[in-house]
């Protein structure tokens, strides 16, 4: 089959043969129906150093994907061949103390799709069929290739009530354009999208057509949501960014009492007045990672059913897998939204 291959501890990838892979007991092979760009596709592909301290070459990466069971391993028997299924990416080990207390998404032998093992970028990928989510067979195989970043978004919206309450979401990248529907969908009752990339920022309208636009380069965003919350700052903030000086200014809006979810992931450490941004107001501080499981996809299966939330309009560009490279140059340069990758 053909696949994006990780071949050497340098940046870029190749576009290469490789065998077919063979399911394990307790694996199934899928056919890869479309695939997503991630900004961790973006570490391997550029070989920074978060690629270099996990990735070991050659491997295929890649990890968003919707596709259709193909092949079962011999002790599986929760799935048939032909479901159409998208892919949890956290791989638990399952009889750790974190699995066995529900929290499999914080496994203390955790692995991870396209970063410990083989991904999928590439016609066919072999998947642990507890990472597996059922879908309907004439599911969108679009949409599904997305519902993994979906749930990011939503697990850190959801360490806490939004309806009827004022959000601040830091970051309008894929995932912060999925949290602003969801939180749209979900009934708070003003939001702010803040971010400094212009085209990103009027994406945002397309998922919450009444919200507070705000570009952090060029506006006081602490004085604008100030002056828009009566003085007292917002219910919520979820910051999507992991920017520093973004994950600085989510405790400068925040009320007296409100809560925090730390979601983006800085690539260096962050200096907090505690007692000013956190103890004195008693804030609540939440970090959360990836998505519970699999409580996390019934609740974007909830948001999806109800009508009121649209992810699609994120996807911006497609293309075949050959054009990986293409894929990333975009993805980059901030100009567009979910990049999808066909076999």
């Amino acid at each position: 089959m053909k696949a994006i291959v990780k071949q050497t501890a340098a940046p870029g990838a190749g576009y290469v043969d490789v065998d077919d892979p063979k399911p394990g007991p307790k694996d199934v092979v899928i056919a890869v129906k479309s695939a997503a760009i991630c900004g961790t596709d973006i570490h391997i592909y550029d070989w920074t150093r978060y690629a270099q301290d996990r990735i070991k070459p050659p491997m295929i990466f890649g990890h968003e994907v919707c596709g259709d069971v193909v092949e079962l391993g011999s002790q599986v028997d929760t799935l048939q061949k032909g479901d159409r299924v998208a892919v949890e990416t956290h791989i638990p080990c399952g009889v750790c103390f974190q699995c066995q207390t529900g929290n499999q998404h914080i496994c203390e032998k955790m692995a991870i799709v396209g970063v410990h093992t083989d991904g999928v970028f590439a016609e066919y990928a072999k998947i642990p069929a507890v990472c597996c989510w059922k879908l309907p067979g004439d599911f969108d195989p679009d949409l599904g290739a997305i519902l993994e970043p979906i749930g990011v978004a939503v697990h850190g919206i959801l360490e806490g009530e939004v309806n009827g309450m004022s959000v601040a979401v830091f970051g309008c990248g894929p995932i912060g354009l999925f949290g602003i529907g969801a939180i749209n969908a979900l009934g708070a009752n003003k939001i702010f999208a803040l971010e400094p990339n212009r085209a990103r920022l009027e994406m945002a309208r397309k998922f919450a057509p009444n919200a507070v636009l705000i570009n952090p380069a060029d506006e006081n965003a602490v004085q604008i949501i100030k002056e828009s919350t009566g003085g007292r700052g917002v219910d919520v903030v979820v910051e999507l960014s992991g920017s520093p000086a973004a994950v600085k200014m989510a405790f400068q809006v925040l009320r007296l009492g409100g809560r925090v979810s730390l979601v983006g992931l800085p690539s260096q450490p962050i200096t907090l007045d505690a007692p000013t941004d956190i103890i004195y107001k008693e804030a609540k501080v939440f970090g959360t990672t990836g998505r519970r499981m699999w409580d996390t996809w019934w609740q974007v299966q909830g948001l999806l059913d109800s009508g009121k939330f649209d992810p699609m309009p994120a996807v911006t560009h497609r293309m075949g897998l050959a054009e990986i490279g293409k894929g990333i140059d975009l993805a980059k340069t901030g100009q567009a939204g979910k990049v999808l990758l066909y076999p």
